[in-house]
């Protein structure tokens, strides 16, 4: 097994109204002016925003906003900007986070040139009810039942004026093209998606319809193992190695204790990231001491931003939805065991 050394608490919440309540799930890069993260600050009323520090090193805070630096500003994000994650492609940073208005939680884009000023695009998910959604993705075949279960919404289609959509939460760009295309992971549940385009502007209703008929073959990963068992979902944006795209994602498993959040590791196909190559069988790391065990949500280790140093890989990672902490281990034994479980074809 992979040793993981738990490294602690890195962020907590502060008496300051925009992130008294918790601070989670952070986006993290590293460029020359030093390693940057981008967390979900969480007020009064669970509506949340961005806020931001600057790491001297993987472990130390050096610098530390005292007001959220992306705020709710359109309807789409009334009630929320969640869960951010980070990459920079050609030049232009990507910051993707869940976009929540109360009722309905979708993936949102928003990019920048200089980590201080963003423009948000806007949702680049689809917006599509679950009757659109079932009669696209059973029209050749059936789905996962879980789809139904997950997604239906106990049959509401209307809520506080707003039409409930399927949720599609955790998206994730690579951070390069690759073969010329964008590649992006997403998350209906129960599984993991991924998307390829060649220009953002592909993203049209003609092209999610499309993409739906043939849901079977945009699913990346799907549950298999007992600590995944429940759903899983996207975690950091995909690292680059020499023996493929390593995924650091977030598997679900519904105990006697409630759902258990567990950090996850597969590797992909550098060529082709719609190969999954190798899954460790166990989880990276689970829910094992007081600020990961009891929270605003209990028994919680979710995976969202990392960082590479030499062969340290740090993970930061939200627990139990009320604090950010980090931890960090070899990522040459990673892909080491990795290559000891590789996928049958």
């Amino acid at each position: 097994m992979v040793e993981v050394r738990k490294e602690g608490v890195l962020l907590e919440k502060t008496d300051i109204e925009f992130e008294s309540e918790a601070v989670l799930n952070p986006a993290v890069i590293q460029n020359g002016e030093g390693i940057h993260v981008f967390y979900r600050a969480v007020a009064p009323g669970n509506y949340s925003t961005i806020g931001y520090c600057r790491l001297k090193n993987p472990l130390e805070v050096e610098y530390r906003m005292t007001v959220p630096l992306i705020s709710r500003e359109f309807g789409y994000e009334s009630h929320g900007v969640e869960d951010p994650r980070i990459v920079k492609i050609d030049g232009l940073y990507y910051l993707t986070y869940t976009a929540y208005d109360g009722v309905n939680a979708m993936g949102a884009l928003a990019v920048s040139k200089d980590l201080k000023h963003f423009d948000k695009l806007g949702l680049i998910v689809p917006e599509m009810d679950f009757d659109m959604f079932s009669r696209l993705t059973s029209s050749h075949e059936a789905i996962n039942d879980k789809y139904l279960r997950y997604n239906i919404h106990g049959g509401i289609h209307k809520e506080e004026g707003k039409k409930v959509l399927v949720w599609d939460k955790n998206l994730i760009f690579f951070p390069r093209r690759i073969n010329g295309n964008l590649f992006f992971l997403h998350r209906i549940r129960p599984d993991i998606q991924i998307v390829e385009v060649n220009e953002l502007e592909d993203l049209t209703q003609k092209f999610w319809e499309e993409y739906f008929l043939n849901l079977a073959g945009n699913i990346l990963i799907s549950p298999k193992y007992e600590h995944e068992v429940s759903y899983l979902g996207g975690g950091c944006p995909p690292i680059e190695t020499a023996s493929g795209w390593l995924v650091i994602y977030h598997g679900v498993h519904d105990t006697i204790r409630g759902y258990v959040y567990s950090a996850c590791a597969s590797l992909l196909d550098l060529k082709n990231p719609r190969k999954e190559i190798a899954r460790l069988p166990y989880p990276l790391f689970t829910p094992e001491y007081d600020w990961e065990l009891e929270g605003e949500v209990n028994n919680v280790c979710f995976p969202t931003g990392a960082v590479v140093s030499e062969d340290t890989l740090y993970i930061y990672y939200g627990a139990a939805d009320e604090q950010i902490a980090c931890a960090s281990l070899s990522i040459s034994d990673l892909i080491h065991e990795l290559k000891q479980n590789l996928k049958d074809d």
